[in-house]
Formats: structure tokens, sequence, C-alpha cells
């Protein structure tokens, strides 16, 4: 099994180009299904990508990938095609599921498993069913398999969410595409990946509109069955590598990105004390002394992401005082404290609530990654440590993060796998 071994304390110097989203590039591939024929550009060719492809591939999309430029063809004639996504290639990712609304709308049915993912909650699938049902779709759970039907299509229906849901927001978008009639959804997620999936729909001919945490989806004739899309950059990756600027940088540029974007995080970084210097498409962090404590809670965007809070962790281990984050996404995304506490974090945990205590020195360890973003606050940690970390398990940090070491290495980090 492969490992990150990091000798620490290596002042960081250069430029990082960040990648495509992610998280925008799932529900997107997940879409396609809906076209013809997608040219997708910036799209970070990291290991939840590749099961997505496999698993459109197995439904009986032909994909051609151009790794050097980050571009995907797809191609979808119809002919040929599974309803299904097996539990085989749902299992280690969640945005599986999202393929559910896509099947649905074109093809009236749909047989999915019930998805996996990273151990950070429950993060149940009731509110993608409790929309497809509004639309129309009858639903039955049998075999740990989804098993939906819309015989004579979805109907345009309102849509009021109890609780806010990436997921579930966007497998109602994708369900609503071709329903009959308007649909509007209430209560909806609004992230920036959301935005991209809009607009991608919006090349295929659909009519939608987004008003505060409203989105309405217009029924639409003009479809169109052949596009070309550019993936919006990866707002995470952006916030991972200004906070390892701001643990051991000097000087680092990071750019092709939307400051606009992560207002929210810059503000907050810069009250805790990070020099960020903001320009059109990219930041430049200086280094950074004499850190302040800090009260987090997580949100839904506009808030600050839970996808941050472990790397913002490490951060607040070197603040001078007690900083508190409040994690109010998920229930079970504290798995890195006992790693952090290992290297010589002073962590508490009650609840949701964890208690940082600062400034620490950190220590070099050998450590495991529980999670995606839990794998790359660890990478931070080691970077920031006295002497040599060793990460495990490192399978996680490559579900979502594009040449990471390469990109650390080019601003003379020491880190290598083996």
């Amino acid at each position: 099994m492969q490992k990150l071994i990091i000798e620490g304390k290596k002042e960081l110097r250069g430029k990082i180009f960040i990648s495509g989203s992610k998280n925008a590039s799932l529900p997107i591939l997940a879409a396609s299904i809906l076209c013809n024929q997608a040219s997708l550009q910036n799209v970070p060719l990291v290991k939840d990508i590749f099961t997505m492809i496999e698993l459109l591939e197995y439904i009986g999309l032909k994909i051609k990938i151009s790794e050097k430029k980050n571009i995907l063809k797809i191609y979808n004639n119809d002919k040929n095609i599974k309803t299904l996504a097996p539990y085989k290639l749902v299992k280690t990712m969640r945005a599986g599921v999202l393929v559910l609304g896509s099947l649905l709308t074109k093809y009236g049915k749909a047989k999915v498993s019930l998805p996996g993912g990273c151990a950070i909650g429950t993060r149940p699938v009731d509110l993608h069913l409790f929309a497809l049902k509004k639309l129309g779709a009858n639903i039955k759970i049998k075999n740990g398999y989804i098993i939906a039907e819309a015989k004579k299509g979805l109907k345009g229906t309102t849509i009021n969410f109890p609780s806010i849901s990436v997921g579930a927001t966007e497998n109602a978008l994708l369900a609503a595409y071709n329903a009959k009639g308007k649909t509007i959804i209430k209560n909806c997620a609004i992230e920036p990946e959301i935005k991209d999936l809009i607009l991608f729909l919006n090349k295929l001919g659909a009519n939608i509109k987004i008003s505060g945490r409203t989105i309405t989806i217009f029924e639409s004739e003009n479809k169109n069955y052949k596009i070309d899309h550019d993936i919006m950059f990866d707002r995470i990756e952006t916030g991972s590598f200004i906070i390892a600027s701001a643990l051991i940088g000097k000087k680092i540029i990071i750019d092709r990105i939307n400051p606009k974007i992560i207002k929210t995080e810059i503000n907050i970084l810069k009250k805790i004390g990070v020099k960020i210097k903001i320009k059109k498409t990219s930041v430049t962090i200086l280094k950074s002394k004499n850190l302040k404590p800090m009260k987090i809670l997580t949100k839904p965007y506009p808030g600050f992401p839970t996808d941050l809070q472990a790397q913002l962790m490490v951060l607040l281990t070197q603040a001078n005082g007690v900083s508190k984050i409040k994690e109010a996404i998920f229930e079970n995304r504290f798995m890195h404290v006992p790693e952090l506490n290992r290297m010589g974090a002073n962590i508490e945990t009650k609840n949701n609530i964890a208690i940082i205590k600062g400034p620490t020195k950190l220590m070099g360890a050998e450590v495991m990654a529980t999670d995606l973003r839990a794998s790359v606050s660890l990478v931070l940690a080691g970077l920031t440590a006295e002497n040599r970390t060793i990460i495990n398990r490192i399978y996680h940090l490559d579900r979502g993060y594009e040449f990471l070491e390469t990109k650390l290495k080019s601003c003379r980090a020491v880190i290598k796998r083996v």
C-alpha cells in the first residue's frame, strides 16, 4: 500500500496552478447521460473521476480521455444503454448516485446502488428520493438498490427541501431537465459547483434560473445534444494550498482561480492573520506570523465549507490562543483529530465541537488518513512539523487531489510517494 513521506519545516515558495473542480465535474459527468456528445475541459483526473468514467462506460457511454490536456470527450448514441449503476462502482464514491436523476428523466427507469464514499457521516439519500418522488417517480429500495420508474415521464412540481443538501439539489436538477412543466426547487444548495451544473444544463437547452435559495426549471423544447464546457476551478484545493502557504510558505502564488467565489474563506483567513494579496485570477500568500485564534462554524455555501474544516484545524494549531470549530454538516468529521494530536497538536472534541489550543509545536510521526479531506490535513501538518512524517492509506488523497506531490515539489517541498 502506498504512503507519503514528508520532510517537514521546508519553507515553500513558487507558483501553484489549481485544477478543475472534482465536485463540479462529477454531477456534470452524470448530466452527460442527457446529451449525445459533450467535450469537457479542465477535468481533474483524480480517482473519483475515473470511477465515474467507469460507471458511465458501464451504462453504455463512450469516453475518450486526453490526459495531457485534461479533456474528456463523451458520446451517447442511446444504444445498448444499461439503466443500472452497480454496487461495485458506487460503493467507493457517493456521487455515483447522481446518475439516478439523469437515467430516470431520459430513459424512464433506473436501478442504482445505495452509495458509499468517505466514512464522515451517514449522509442518507432520503432527500434525493424525496425530490424524485415529488417529480412523480415510483421508488422502492430492494437488496441495497434504489429502483426507480417513471413510465410516463416526470412532471414539474414544487420541491421544498426540509434541509439543504448539495447532492439532492443536483439529482433534482438532473431529473427535472426533461420533466413536463415547471419545477421549483426551494431551500436548495447554491454551491458554485451547482451553478456550474446549471450552466452546463442551460447549454444543453434547459431554461434554469436561480434566485437566492430557489431554483426554477422551465420546460424547454429547444434541447441541444452537443456541447463544450469548461469545468470551474477547485475551490477546496485552492483553500488547502492557501492554508499550506500560510503555515510554511514565504511567498506562493495560487493561480487559475476566481477569488470572488472563495470570499468567505479569504475573509476568515485574513482575520486569523494570513497575509493574502488578491488579483483577478490569483492570490499571493506571504509569510504569515502571529496567527490569531478563531471560532468557526461550518455551513452550506456561502458559509465556511466543511471540506476545509480539517485543513483549517491544522492552521489553528499554530494560532496564539484557543480556537473552536463547530462541525454542523457531518456528524463524524473529526477523525483526523487523534492523528494530529499524535503529531503534538492539543485538540479535544466534545460532540460536534473541536477545541484547539495553540500554538503547539508539531512533530513528525507515522499517521493514517481516514478520509479525503483528513488526508490532506495530515499533509499540511507534515509540511509544518519537525522531522519526518509518514502518511498511510493515501488512496483517500488520490480521490480528490490532482498532482498533489508535484505541485508541492514545485514549491520546494520535500515529499515523496513510496
